[in-house]
This record gives structure tokens, sequence and C-alpha cells, in this order.
């Protein structure tokens, strides 16, 4: 019998580096002005900036709306989170 692998949907839209509509979110891990860190069916996601904001949240939707100066994206694989003892922000900022 062939199994089949679900594709999961994912969206990230940035207008002019002040505005960002995240979709395929399963979490918010944290937040604070500098960073915001996602779960999302693609990876977890980290955006950095400054005066970030999480405007609207729906977790039955799995949308995140944020507002801020956005600086940067970067993605890391659940894969990847999964192996190894370290913590995924050790990992990243190694």
């Amino acid at each position: 019998m062939e199994e089949r692998q679900v594709v999961k949907t994912h969206k990230v839209v940035v207008n002019n580096r002040k505005t960002s509509m995240v979709t395929g979110v399963l979490d918010v891990l944290s937040f604070d002005l500098n960073e915001i860190l996602l779960e999302t069916e693609q990876g977890m996601l980290m955006v950095k900036g400054t005066d970030l904001h999480v405007n609207r949240l729906s977790v039955e939707k799995g949308e995140v709306d944020l507002s801020g100066n956005i600086d940067s994206l970067a993605y890391s694989s659940a894969e990847q989170s999964e192996r190894g003892n370290d913590s995924f922000l050790a990992r990243l900022f190694k």
C-alpha cells in the first residue's frame, strides 16, 4: 500500500518590511520587541527586527499578523530541532 505525504501549507507575506502575515503557524513559542519565534508547518521561523508586535493570532486558522521593523526571517527545520541535546536557540546562535 502506498503512503501519501501530506503537503502542509505555509505562507509568509512581508509588506515593506513593516507588516507580515504568516499562515501554517502551529504555535508562537516566544516573542519580544526584537524577535518572534514561531513553530510553523515547515519548521521553526525566527523573525528578527525592532519594535515587533503580534497583532493578531488565530490558533484555529494557524495565522499570525506581525508588525514592526522586520530585519530578517530565518528557518530551522523541525527535524534539526529534534536532533541533539542543544536547545533550538543554542543551535541557532552557534
